[in-house]
């Protein structure tokens, strides 16, 4: 069958040099893989709660197991859900795997894209791969989104009303924008629909697609890898395809897949029962989204209420903190190997050994200070639990964070440069060698150490 095949496509030669194909020995390399292996898991189980998942906001009255809520009214979608999670065998287990699942997913991007930027393996020629890198982080944030939301419950429907107002805060094409992703005015009863087909189909097609084209861009160019001995700008060091890349692979999308398992299986996320149906004149408290959109939900918290008006058009305060700002943020990062091209390095060489964090001190210091506004705006989504933690006002606890926003991040690339600027310098001075000795005849016939110099 292999020889038939290969008379009529040619693939011995292709399969070959493919499986001789040489991978860096390196953990870090890993971390795009981990990413790679959640999304496996995504669809396997994001199947099997499409089979159970009733995309439809139709009021029904709730008839299940779940006493408390038992003759309440509730969308078709949230009673669906809480069928799969009490009356669907596994089906608690599918949803708490699948969530997360998506949020190590997103983690396992961001922190790839990290060892991407603080070792320069985004230079030239790999623009085009970073660029990739991005809509797919992009993508996988749309992915957790419109998935958070499909239960329909009050947690979720809070997220979307925050969505909304950011929408329509956009000047002049707002209100236009939102109507047409929503339907109509917050709420309606279309919106649980379009999340579904945006969750199932346009965004998994796009996602698939874009890793498609990430993977076939890094097999095509040669790895990067550190520097060390015999790596060269010319060479790849490291071990082949197969079989010892296939098996460490497998090892890895196995211990994935167990540990999501485990935590699907042991610790609890997203109870939409405690949580209760979707009221649109109730809004949960305290309230916080998953992980990576926090840091936006913290931007509108800590952002003043400030609204003016250009040329007789009024800019809502949501805008700015809620659009504006990320927007800028992501057109940066995704620009940025160009920017440091054209103004930081004017380096334009191919690289394809990559920098330790030393080797560019500004990069590495812009970077942390960058992480550190993303914790800082992350942690102020919880402004009102730690107030309750700590016993403050919830005023006070915002006054602090405005101000650690700026200070915080302004220490850490201080001290990031410092401290990359003496790692730098102890790299090219190389390690101290210890002196050398000789021995030396003492009068007594014995023997002494003595310094060469000496």
């Amino acid at each position: 069958m292999l020889r038939w095949l290969d008379e009529r496509l040619g693939i011995a030669d292709w399969a070959r040099s493919g499986l001789r194909k040489i991978f860096p020995d390196h953990w870090s390399f890993l971390l795009g893989e981990v990413a790679l292996f959640c999304l496996v898991v995504l669809v396997l189980t994001g199947v099997f709660l499409t089979l159970f998942y009733v995309p439809d906001a139709t009021p029904v009255t709730y008839e299940g197991s779940y006493l408390p809520l038992q003759g309440q009214e509730v969308s078709a979608a949230y009673r669906s859900v809480l069928d799969l999670s009490f009356d669907v065998q596994a089906g608690l287990v599918m949803r708490q795997v699948h969530h997360w699942a998506a949020l190590v997913f997103v983690a396992a991007i961001v922190v790839h894209l990290l060892r991407v930027f603080f070792t320069g393996a985004f230079r030239r020629p790999r623009e085009i791969n970073w660029l990739v890198g991005i809509g797919l982080l992009l993508l996988a944030l749309g992915m957790g989104i419109t998935g958070y939301s499909l239960p329909d419950d009050l947690l979720s429907g809070t997220g979307l009303r925050i969505i909304y107002s950011a929408a329509i805060s956009i000047p002049l094409v707002g209100p236009y924008i939102a109507f047409l992703l929503f339907g109509g005015e917050f709420p309606t009863a279309t919106i649980v629909s379009r999340l579904f087909v945006f969750h199932v189909m346009l965004l998994p097609a796009l996602l698939l697609g874009g890793v498609a084209v990430h993977l076939a861009i890094l097999w095509r160019q040669k790895h990067t890898q550190f520097p060390g001995p015999g790596h060269t700008e010319h060479n790849v060091v490291g071990k082949s395809f197969w079989p010892s890349q296939v098996f460490k692979s497998t090892g890895l999308m196995l211990l994935v897949a167990a540990v999501l398992a485990l935590m699907g299986g042991l610790v609890q996320i997203n109870p939409i029962w405690s949580y209760g149906p979707f009221i649109p004149t109730t809004v949960s408290a305290p309230a916080q989204p998953d992980w990576y959109v926090g840091w936006l939900d913290g931007s509108l918290r800590l952002f003043p209420p400030v609204e003016f008006t250009v040329l007789g058009i009024t800019v809502p305060a949501p805008f700015i903190p809620g659009v504006l700002l990320p927007g800028l943020a992501f057109t940066i990062m995704t620009l940025w190997p160009f920017i440091e091209q054209r103004f930081v390095t004017r380096d334009t060489r191919f690289h394809e050994l990559l920098d330790r964090p030393w080797d560019n001190p500004f990069r590495t210091a812009l970077g942390v200070a960058a992480l550190l506004v993303f914790v800082i705006a992350t942690l102020a989504a919880g402004n009102d639990v730690a107030a309750i933690i700590f016993n403050i006002p919830v005023e006070v606890m915002t006054d602090v964070l405005r101000i650690l926003i700026f200070v915080v991040p302004l220490i850490g690339f201080a001290l990031t440069w410092r401290v990359m600027h003496e790692l730098r310098r102890d790299d090219r001075v190389g390690p101290a060698r210890p002196p050398v000795v000789r021995l030396r005849r003492t009068p007594d016939g014995g023997f002494e150490e003595i310094e060469a110099s000496d």
